[in-house]
């Protein structure tokens, strides 16, 4: 007889998203509240752009609650979510040690950075507490409120990683007044994707307020209500769904093609302006399958105009869209489950994608946006 003993055991996730306006003011106190104060440690990579911008205010945020920080810079972009950066920093976190509990890591920056230190935070000592700290609108809206991590792996997107859970979630919209335009356009397209699939109070306010939102970077009153809409919709999608559990998941609109296509144009494409791609490929689809009504397909296309998002339709390729359709299917255990729209807000799930159509695609979508982004580059 073999004997059989069954090991049950839970681990709740708890965890704060927390608008934090001006967060490294000096009397700002937020920060302090996570972690042992003064005479302890804090580990912080901070993207080099933003060191260069605010590095002295951080420093001075540190000094001023008697906190010993060491601030290590980190380059963004995809060339270095890589097993080699991830190393990196381990070895300068072995260099600068830190409480197992009480000193969390501090992760200032884009969605690679903060995917990279949560990684880090994962494989340290098998866990130790982190802050994500978004300074993109691509963080902010989507890549630092949940709780996966990790880093590229032989060409491929996120291959090794974990899910951790941060200690928190910090979201400061002043930091989005130094960004380049292009990175705030690459964060709008998160932002339609989650309007398109599931939200369509979400996307009549981008309509009214999307343009002028991007134009002053958020910083009105109608631009802070996209973003907590689009925090709120994105968290109501993650949370009863954390560990990925269903495969099927709205939140992948705009994630099955595009993998294929950043893959192929690296140097060229930003994670937002793929998931934009891939999200018209999905509209133009749904919209021939008959599943999505012509009018509603026709107002997604004018939203992406008078965003001036511009997106690159010369960079679709059949063959990459649908090696990232092959791929997926692994990676959703067996079935395509790619999301499609039926309506502004709503969605369905189909498994029968083939190449054929995602080619018909591409010259549809050429003829209706290739001009505007012509003329765009000209400008």
């Amino acid at each position: 007889m073999t004997t059989r003993w069954q090991v049950c055991a839970s681990r709740p996730v708890d965890y704060a998203v927390i608008q934090a306006p001006q967060l490294f003011a000096r009397d700002n106190p937020l920060l302090a509240e996570f972690g042992r104060g003064a005479g302890s440690r804090r580990f912080v990579v901070v993207d080099d752009a933003v060191q260069r911008l605010y590095g002295q205010r951080i420093r001075a945020w540190f000094q001023a609650h008697g906190i010993d920080a060491r601030l290590v810079p980190f380059v963004g972009g995809e060339d270095n979510k890589t097993v080699y950066a991830w190393r990196a920093l381990a070895r300068q976190l072995e260099n600068f040690p830190i409480h197992r509990r009480d000193e969390p890591i501090l992760a200032i920056g884009g969605g690679v950075l903060t995917d990279v230190v949560a990684f880090l935070a994962a494989t340290h000592r098998r866990g130790v507490p982190h802050i994500k700290i978004p300074t993109t609108l691509m963080g902010y809206v989507d890549a630092a409120i949940g709780i996966k991590c990790g880093v590229n792996f032989e060409g491929a997107k996120n291959r090794l990683g974990a899910f951790e859970p941060p200690l928190a979630v910090l979201l400061d919209a002043g930091f989005l007044a130094s960004l380049p335009m292009r990175h705030l356009r690459n964060g709008m397209g998160e932002i339609v994707k989650l309007a398109v699939i599931r939200d369509a109070a979400l996307f009549r306010a981008l309509e009214v307020a999307g343009a002028d939102s991007l134009a002053t970077r958020f910083a009105t009153a109608a631009g802070q209500h996209l973003l907590d809409t689009a925090v709120e919709g994105m968290l109501q999608e993650l949370t009863p769904n954390l560990y990925e559990d269903e495969l099927a998941r709205k939140v992948d609109f705009g994630h099955t093609f595009s993998y294929g296509l950043e893959a192929l144009h690296a140097d060229r494409l930003l994670h937002g302006e793929a998931v934009l791609l891939d999200v018209l490929v999905s509209v133009a689809v749904a919209s021939g399958r008959g599943l999505l009504p012509a009018g509603a397909a026709h107002r997604v296309f004018a939203l992406v105009d008078a965003l001036g998002l511009a997106p690159d339709i010369g960079l679709l390729s059949g063959e990459a869209m649908w090696a990232a359709v092959q791929d997926r299917i692994l990676h959703r255990n067996g079935r395509q489950r790619i999301p499609m729209p039926t309506a502004i807000g709503e969605c369905t799930f189909v498994d029968d994608i083939h190449p054929a159509e995602l080619a018909s695609a591409i010259p549809f979508l050429r003829a209706r946006f290739q001009e505007r982004h012509e003329r765009t580059v000209e400008c």
